[in-house]
């Protein structure tokens, strides 16, 4: 290779290198998280509002929402549509924070949420709670949007009297 090539090469492989450079150094983890957690904040709001609509705002067209002991449910409507279920069945049903940690994914585009809640609602006219695990896969959108890819709803201990 000439000097000349070698330089135009050398040169060119540094502009690559410095681009991708600033494209990864570009991806900001904590606002990324703090979106995140905001996009599941204004999910538990809906839950506690009982709107089925806001409950399910952020979820991907092809959502999958896995419960223990219960079938997978798939896809955005289907998921409204078993929230409405669920809110009409448990009119007291309401869950609060416990804690929650976001890893987001150098390139900025994948984010896993986990967190622990706790569910309130009253059975047979008593107060009952129990605490459980929520995580979930979010995905940034062509459009920026974060867009829940899949969730894990998992008890950590059976309800029992608040």
């Amino acid at each position: 290779m000439s000097g000349g090539m070698f330089g135009r090469a050398l040169l060119i492989a540094s502009v690559a290198l410095a681009v991708c450079g600033q494209a990864s150094a570009a991806v900001d983890k904590a606002k990324a998280a703090a979106e995140v957690k905001a996009a599941v904040a204004d999910l538990v709001a809906g839950i506690n509002a009982h709107d089925p609509a806001r409950t399910t705002a952020f979820d991907a067209i092809d959502v999958v929402g896995m419960e223990s002991g219960s079938p997978d449910i798939v896809g955005a409507a289907e998921d409204r549509s078993n929230f409405k279920a669920a809110f009409g069945a448990e009119p007291s049903w309401r869950v609060g924070l416990i804690e929650e940690k976001v890893d987001v994914a150098d390139s900025g585009e994948m984010a896993l949420y986990r967190s622990t809640y706790h569910e309130d609602s009253v059975n047979a006219g008593v107060p009952m709670t129990h605490r459980t695990h929520f995580i979930a896969e979010f995905r940034r959108g062509a459009d920026g949007a974060w867009k829940m890819a899949w969730y894990v709803v998992s008890p950590l201990e059976p309800s029992h009297k608040r």
